[in-house]
């Protein structure tokens, strides 16, 4: 599990730095959607299920469908 914990957690400091660094927005959205989800197989991995859905369901689902809902209605302010 160890190693699994590490693989997952250089994989999230990589994505985020990707989305932080990153010029396109919608990219950059994205990419938080993914380290969100790759959170919610750290917390899975770590046996706290309940955490993991709550990442899942707010994070991964509601957040970036906020974010890109909004870079849409952006788009036409430009």
């Amino acid at each position: 599990m160890g190693i699994i914990l590490h693989v997952l957690l250089v994989f999230s400091v990589l994505i985020a730095i990707f989305a932080v660094s990153t010029k396109n927005l919608l990219n950059s959205v994205i990419a938080m959607s993914v380290f969100s989800a790759s959170f919610v197989i750290i917390f899975i991995v770590l046996q706290a299920p309940d955490v993991a859905l709550v990442e899942a369901v707010v994070a991964t689902g509601i957040t970036t469908g906020f974010f890109v809902i909004t870079l849409n209605k952006l788009e036409g302010v430009k």
